[in-house]
């Protein structure tokens, strides 16, 4: 790829400083979500190897259940961002409200349902039999906040597309020290014991909400109050294909939970390892989302302003300044594997199984970050059809039948679900990267 051709005299600076206005903001609240997740699988991890692997479990469960919430958010950022560009305060204020009515009515029904309905999934899943009851409870209670967290994490969507990501910063700050005080409180300092990781998930991001709430006021004054249903239609048209995405994504990393636990030996270790793994590994992964993030709220701001040209090449600067930023995480977290591994288990198989996982994972890093990223721009255009199709194709044609083939029918340990999940990531970010240049994407020919 040559630049030369792509970008015009000077461009490349702007371009940069206006991808990382919105990029750095968005990293650090990586970083607290980050911090977050691994203060959940610590303290999991020092109450019992079979308390992390229940937790690995059921917070693939619940990110089934927040797949609504994401989807949702995903068509609000294209559309607001290109509201708020464009001028019209009117049209915006009542868009934001009128999704933000759907988006809480989605959290209150999938929030109750996941509280009928985990007991009878945990039951019927093909986990280890230890695990089953102790998921039950941290499944439920999980269930109980997802209304205030569908809300955190559409106000946060809009925050960013009215380019004002440092307050969703602040909030996502104050929800990090809720959320790791809480945790170390209720589990450690109180008789509730493990289910006080689910419950200071719950009341920490109905403290989010509550302050996202508030820094969103000024955009929705009274009289946009109203219920816009054509602007609704909107959004779900780009919703649902991201919906799918992340089903299929969240569908497929059970069943690759499932295909671990019929491991004939130590697959209550390899499990806890994965949870601990992925949580690790998610130091590279959440960058990459923050700039996907970025992207999508870069692209379709300029989108609005009728840049189509500028927000291509917006696209690819911000792609190239995650990709870098990715690999040296990922060089980091090779060089501190085994001090990461220890710190989240004590049991020498976990240790071990936590740092082959990290080792092979994390040749893959800049494949997923190159792929995630562009995908950001083209769910920003409001393209997340094409999205939708490479990520189906990667995890349910390459990823899942060969890590049962390779595990169940041929017998190869935990490290050919850890290669296979590398060569599901090269083949993402080529098909990605061939959508992006293809152009096809964006509403006109860029100049």
């Amino acid at each position: 790829m040559d630049l030369r051709k792509i970008f015009r005299e000077k461009e490349i600076r702007v371009l940069i400083a206006e991808s990382w206005s919105v990029s750095a903001p968005m990293t650090l609240i990586m970083v607290f979500e980050f911090l977050i997740g691994i203060t959940d699988i610590y303290v999991a991890g020092r109450v019992g190897k079979e308390i992390q692997a229940a937790y690995g479990f059921v917070i693939q469960l619940y990110f089934v259940f927040i797949i609504i919430a994401n989807a949702l958010t995903t068509g609000t950022v294209s559309v607001i961002s290109r509201l708020f560009s464009s001028g019209d305060r009117g049209d915006l204020g009542r868009a934001i409200f009128s999704i933000f009515i759907v988006t809480a009515a989605a959290g209150l029904i999938f929030g109750i349902l996941g509280i009928i309905l985990t007991p009878g999934l945990i039951t019927v899943v093909n986990i280890p039999a230890p695990l089953k009851p102790l998921s039950t409870p941290l499944g439920q209670i999980y269930a109980a906040g997802l209304i205030f967290h569908y809300i955190l994490i559409h106000t946060n969507g809009v925050l960013r597309s009215c380019k004002k990501v440092r307050l969703s910063l602040t909030t996502m700050a104050t929800v990090c020290v809720c959320n790791i005080s809480l945790n170390f409180l209720f589990v450690f300092g109180t008789p509730l014991g493990y289910p006080g990781i689910a419950l200071a998930t719950a009341l920490s991001t109905l403290v989010g909400c509550l302050l996202n709430l508030r820094h969103l006021r000024p955009f929705v004054p009274p009289s946009a109050m109203v219920f816009a249903a054509g602007r609704v239609r909107e959004v779900s048209g780009i919703a649902w294909p991201f919906g799918l995405s992340q089903a299929l994504w969240q569908v497929h990393s059970m069943v690759l939970y499932l295909i671990l636990s019929s491991l004939p030996r130590h697959s209550i270790e390899i499990l806890a390892a994965f949870s601990a793994g992925l949580r690790i590994e998610s130091a590279a992964f959440l960058p990459a989302i923050a700039f996907h993030m970025a992207n999508a709220v870069v692209t379709g701001n300029l989108l609005g302003e009728k840049r189509a040209a500028t927000a291509f090449r917006a696209g690819l600067v911000t792609a190239l300044m995650g990709v870098g930023l990715v690999v040296l995480i990922a060089l980091g977290v090779v060089v501190a594997a085994p001090g990461l591994a220890s710190m989240l288990s004590d049991n020498a198989i976990v240790m071990r199984e936590t740092m082959t996982y990290l080792y092979i994972n994390m040749l893959g890093e800049p494949f997923m970050a190159l792929w995630v990223i562009l995908a950001g721009a083209l769910s920003g255009a409001g393209d997340t059809r094409s999205m939708m199709f490479i990520i189906a194709a990667c995890t349910w044609l390459v990823r899942v039948p060969c890590c049962y083939i390779l595990v169940v029918l041929m017998g190869f340990e935990a490290h050919a679900v850890w290669w296979t999940m590398n060569l599901s990531q090269a083949i993402a970010a080529i098909l990605m990267f061939r959508r992006y240049m293809g152009k096809k994407w964006l509403p006109g020919p860029p100049g």
